[in-house]
């Protein structure tokens, strides 16, 4: 199982080591991780800390930049957090860091992940700034570019997130958060191959989160056929993170 959304605790509230026994106590092999103190305020600081928190077990803990797209240096900051960290994607939360899908830097990011071939994973679900139909006309602004919705709209917008998957091909959508309800909907009604699943672990100070092993739980509650549960779980994840 690829988990394609859990966060680095803030302040160091505990290590990898700590971690990675979560993940096997949730049966997860991989997880995405994002920075949660780097989207309060973007720096290369922030990517760095993330690098080495991932830095002992790549094969089990894969980063992804953050960068603020007002930022001049934002495309150059993506490439050295490929080239130097190995990182394999871009995380932006456009409501937590204030700024719309308009945002004429995001073009600069969006054009850098295209041409290198990583995606970039939006927080969705969120208005004025991050509701899944923004993110999917910023999408159609680059073809070349995927785009993850990392919560799949949650519990007030995921019937517009199936809208943007449904019209956009190059957006993804990330069940993280989203009531199970909204991922049964999601499941019968969207392309399987543009489906993720995520728990958004390490926002607690404890590295195994009662929400995360209800997320699980919730995921084995759709009691999903092996070709569903394959192609969410592995198949997908992998294609991103390998494109």
């Amino acid at each position: 199982m690829i988990d394609f959304h859990v966060h680095q605790p803030a302040a160091a509230a505990y290590g990898p080591d700590e971690y990675l026994a979560a993940m096997d106590e949730l049966g997860v092999d991989v997880s995405v991780v994002f920075t949660y103190e780097g989207l309060l305020r973007p720096s290369a600081a922030a990517n760095d800390s993330l690098a080495a928190w991932v830095a002992p077990t790549p094969e089990r803990l894969v980063a992804f930049a953050t960068v603020d797209p007002r930022d001049p240096g934002a495309g150059e900051e993506i490439e050295r957090c490929v080239h130097e960290h190995g990182m394999r994607g871009v995380k932006l939360h456009p409501w937590l860091q204030g700024f719309s899908t308009h945002e004429p830097g995001l073009k600069r990011v969006c054009e850098t992940a295209g041409r290198i071939g990583i995606p970039i994973l939006f927080h969705d679900g969120t208005p004025p700034f991050s509701t899944p139909l923004q993110l999917a006309a910023l999408a159609r602004r680059h073809p070349r570019t995927q785009i993850v919705l990392g919560h799949g709209g949650l519990h007030d917008l995921w019937r517009e997130a199936i809208e943007a998957v449904l019209t956009t091909v190059n957006v993804h959508l990330c069940m993280s958060g989203t009531p199970g309800y909204a991922m049964r909907a999601i499941v019968a009604r969207c392309p399987l191959e543009r489906l993720l699943f995520g728990t958004d672990a390490g926002l607690r100070p404890e590295p195994l989160q009662r929400y995360a092993v209800l997320r699980v739980r919730q995921l084995d509650e759709l009691a999903l056929d092996g070709a569903q549960r394959e192609a969410i779980l592995v198949t997908n994840p992998r294609r991103l993170l390998a494109a």
